[in-house]
């Protein structure tokens, strides 16, 4: 496997890798690299790849108008806010509450106009919440071609973990 043109220069990538074996946790793969640190193998030649990936997404609620408008109002106040202790910067002293309450409240009218037209265009079609993750089915562990057999071999000496 040689590396790719955008992975060329990223650090994400080895010459002519080789597999030092396959898991089914990340947590694993990290175990066997840390192992292989301790025992003063050169692990920058290391690279730790999930394989057969796929999207995961775990719907959190039900998307109502009210939470939208309060969402977009509250997104909009905090950034009225952030905006406001700027302008105060450039404000006289006695003007500093009213121009951050002033900011405040044109940010959550901003954020709840722009809020409503984004759910309007959606017409229904996501009237959900959600958080959504890429994961890993398994992990692959791999090492420069010159070093793949003293990985093997430190690996093999492995203390197996019990749980």
């Amino acid at each position: 496997m040689q590396p790719s043109e955008g992975s060329r220069g990223t650090g994400l990538s080895l010459n002519y890798p080789m597999s030092l074996g396959l898991f089914e946790r990340y947590e694993d793969a990290q175990a066997a690299v840390d192992y292989l640190s301790d025992e003063e193998f050169p692990v920058e030649n290391c690279l730790i790849v999930g394989t057969d990936l796929r999207q995961v997404e775990r719907v959190t609620g039900r998307l109502t108008t009210g939470r939208v408008i309060l969402g977009g109002a509250l997104s909009g106040a905090w950034m009225g806010l952030f905006v406001g202790l700027v302008f105060t910067l450039f404000t006289t002293p006695g003007d500093t509450l009213t121009t951050i309450v002033g900011a405040i409240g044109f940010g959550a009218i901003f954020g709840l106009v722009w809020a409503m037209l984004g759910y309007g265009m959606t017409r229904g079609r996501r009237d959900f919440t959600s958080v959504s993750k890429v994961v890993a089915t398994r992990y692959e562990l791999l090492t420069e071609h010159k070093s793949a057999q003293q990985a093997r071999d430190l690996l093999e000496q492995m203390p197996v973990k019990r749980s």
